[in-house]
Formats: C-alpha cells, structure tokens, sequence
C-alpha cells in the first residue's frame, strides 16, 4: 500500500486528490491548521471527526500542522515516511495576496523550502508534487507552456515562483524526483467561496431563489483558461506516476472571459446577467493579468491526459451545486 502525505488537504485540491487515492488505495496523510471552527467539510465533517476520535474505517489519517511551522513539518513527514509527497497548502487568493505579501511569501515560498527540506533531513526516496500556477506567467502573452516567461503581477504569483525554482534546484542538486504542476484556473462546487467563479455560481444560486439581486465584480474583460479540479488532481497523480521527474502544464487550451462566465452561468438558471451584476473598482487588482490560456500538449503527449470539461459546462455544474445547496437537495 502506497502512502501519501496532502498539504493543503482540507482545499478544494486537497479534498479531490484525497478521494482520487483512497479509491486507488492509497493510505493518506494530511495535514491541517489548526482553527477553532471546522475546516474539514470539504473531506466530510463526519469523516474527519472519525480520524480524530480513532474510529475511521477507511485509510485517511490527519495531522496537525502547518506550512510556516519547519519543525511540525519535519516531525509529520519523519513519522509518516510517506512514498509520495503533494504540496497543495498556499495562501492561494491573488487579491488577498497584495494585503498580505509577507504571509503569502513566506507560506508559499519558504513553506515549499522547509517541506523539501523536511524530506531531505528525513533521507527519504518519495516523490514530491508542488502546486505551481499559472499565475506565475502573469504578463507573459498566451498561450503559455512549461518553457514560457515567467512574469508574475501579484504577491502571490511571485511567491510560486520562487517555490516552484526551489523544487527544480532541489530535483537539480539532490537528485530529488520533485516535480510542478503548472495548473491553470480549474473550478468546482468546492470551490472557496472567494474565488469570482464561487462568487458567481453562489450569487446566481441566490438570486433565483430570491436571497439577493446584485453581484458585484471586477475586471469582466479577464480572459482564463478555467478547466475541472477532479480532472486536474488526476494529472498531479499521473505526473508522480511518470519515469522521470519533469514540469508539466495542465490546462483546456481556451480562454473564456469573466463576462462569457457570467452570462452562461446566468442564462444556465434563465437570468439575464445585466440585469444583476454591475463592476466595482474595489475588485480590480494592482496589476491586472489579462490572459492567461495554457498549452497543456506535453501532459497530452507523455501522460495521456487531456482536459474534458470546459468553462461553459462548468459554470453549469457550479450553478447546479449552489441551487441544489440552497434548496436541500
């Protein structure tokens, strides 16, 4: 039985890569911040209380811990001696990032360090996955691949890049199999409820059952490459799965605007999206990105994995999950 360690695990990544290796088999160890309100509903309540009162019944195991603590994390990966190792945990909101530059880089920055570090003091053979983004293109004209500049235009996007050289020195200069994914925009209905596509398929949810009548965005002009998180989690996997440990771009390929996002969620529930959604300067970022549409040929080629869902279905499955909340069904 393979074992693996999840930061992050509580994430919307996090929660899909779990259930992806307990179906295979897997023995799975994440690891959780600490808060003194419940942040494991993505795993399932019921199931995490399980793992914390002894009376689990499948392979899921939690520990307390987080990325700025070295020495919680040295002791997690020594004692679980895990076969493969994924880094999901971030300060993951861009705009939240220019509020908070010195978390996010020391988070996603030197949280990456002391996790690689971690494996090194344990001696261990595993294989490392680090969440890369394509945040960490930024102005970098689309569409962009592994060999693409890096431009990064926010905190956030700054920080993994530094994580995301940190992996290949440590592949480079220690012989780790440590490898990036470089994943663009990919959504669901556990998405947090802070990320524009969550804000629109939740507002769209509550405007139909009459909860609230204005959505409020920023830059409608944005163009993503927005694709399906349970699809992406699988190209984590089969990208430690792989011979040799090398960077891989996971994406669709199209490019989609915040404004065509809104108004097939909208038109999905039988709304007109002018009639709700107005723009509010307050949500446009300090340096705006404004394409980001991935070239995901070589995972295609090496992997065999291809993106099936795209934008305007998944604002369909979105709006779908935020209405059938809503509704108890």
């Amino acid at each position: 039985m393979k074992r693996a360690l999840i930061t992050g695990i509580t994430g919307q990544d996090g929660s899909y890569l779990a259930d992806l290796l307990l179906a295979k088999g897997y023995e799975v160890h994440g690891i959780v911040r600490r808060a003194s309100t419940s942040n494991t509903e993505r795993l399932g309540d019921e199931r995490a209380d399980a793992v914390y009162d002894g009376t689990a019944t499948d392979n899921l195991h939690l520990h307390h811990g987080d990325l700025n603590d070295g020495l919680a994390l040295s002791r997690i990966v020594a004692d679980v001696r895990p076969d493969e190792v994924y880094n999901l945990a971030a300060m993951s909101h861009v705009q939240v990032s220019f509020d908070m530059p010195e978390y996010t880089a020391s988070t996603n920055g030197g949280g990456t360090v002391r996790l690689l570090e971690a494996i090194r003091a344990a001696k261990l053979d595993c294989r490392f996955y680090q969440a890369s983004t394509s945040e960490m293109f930024g102005r970098t004209p689309p569409p962009q691949h592994e060999d693409s500049t890096f431009h990064p235009r926010s905190p956030y996007g700054t920080s993994k890049v530094f994580a995301h050289w940190c992996t290949i020195n440590y592949r480079e200069a220690y012989d780790l199999f440590a490898v990036s994914g470089i994943l663009f925009n990919h959504e669901s209905p556990r998405r947090g409820e802070n990320f524009v596509t969550r804000k629109i398929s939740r507002a769209v949810a509550r405007i139909k059952v009459g909860l609230q009548d204005e959505l409020a965005l920023g830059n409608l002009d944005a163009v993503r490459d927005w694709g399906y998180a349970p699809e992406y989690v699988e190209g984590m996997w089969l990208m430690l799965q792989h011979e040799e440990p090398t960077d891989f771009v996971l994406a669709t390929g199209t490019g989609t605007t915040v404004r065509e996002f809104v108004e097939t969620a909208f038109d999905h529930a039988g709304l007109d999206w002018r009639d709700h959604v107005r723009v509010d300067e307050r949500f446009q970022r300090p340096a705006e990105v404004h394409a980001l549409i991935g070239d995901a040929s070589k995972a295609h080629r090496v992997l065999g994995w291809k993106a099936q869902t795209h934008a305007g279905d998944l604002a369909r499955i979105m709006v779908d999950a935020d209405v059938a909340l809503l509704e108890g069904t």
